[in-house]
């Protein structure tokens, strides 16, 4: 069985090699002793960045996982994945 990512599999790519390339960036602005405040503001948009990401997944994996063992009829499944989405959402929002 495929992720429930698999169609935007490219995309997610993408956004992360962007993140990975602000990361890069981040090494660079303090190897040039950049202003602490600017520092703090890329920070935030590598951190914003990966949210987003995290929250894609989530809701790939409620459409795609939740919502197929639901129309299965497999309540056990059902209640496992939902279970597994709301401790995800907890580590995303610890972060």
């Amino acid at each position: 069985m495929q992720p429930g990512y698999h169609g935007d599999k490219q995309q997610l790519i993408l956004r992360l090699k962007r993140i990975e390339g602000q990361v890069r960036g981040l090494q660079r602005l303090i190897e040039d002793d950049t202003y602490c405040i600017d520092v703090l503001t890329q920070l935030a948009a590598v951190s914003k960045g990966l949210q987003g990401v995290g929250v894609q997944l989530l809701d790939e994996h409620l459409q795609h996982c939740v919502a197929g063992a639901a129309a299965s009829g497999d309540s056990a499944r059902t209640t496992e994945l939902v279970h597994e989405a709301t401790k995800a959402v907890e580590r995303l929002l610890r972060s």
